[in-house]
This record gives structure tokens, sequence and C-alpha cells, in this order.
């Protein structure tokens, strides 16, 4: 599998520590490396996904209140 190209997704939360997915093969860490200790691809950027939009929505829904 040498050769390969990725990119780390992040995702953060709110409560709780940020997860960092390989696009490859989908290896989580918590921390983004050069390459990925699972697939060894060789990590080019970093892609956001803000999970945490979805768990304060949730939590607004949940406890009912209006920002």
């Amino acid at each position: 599998m040498a050769g390969m190209n990725g990119n780390w997704m992040i995702k953060e939360h709110l409560f709780g520590d940020d997860e960092y997915i390989c696009s490859e093969c989908g290896y989580k860490s918590e921390s983004a490396e050069d390459y990925c200790p699972n697939c060894y691809a060789k990590m080019e950027y970093e892609d956001y996904d803000p999970v945490w939009v979805d768990e304060a929505f949730f939590l607004d829904e949940f406890f009912g209140d209006d920002f």
C-alpha cells in the first residue's frame, strides 16, 4: 500500500477529544501525523468536520433553549 496519499478528516467535539480519521483506511487517531500508522498513506492536508455543531443542535433541542 505504499505510495498512497490521503488526508486527515478532523472531527471536533464539544465534549471529548477530537478525532483524526484517515481518508484512505478509516483509521482513527488522536493526533494528525505525517503518515497514517495503519495504511502508511502520506497525509497531504486536513479536512474539517464540525461535529460539535450537530452536538450543539441536539443539546438545544434536548433542553429547549433558544440561543
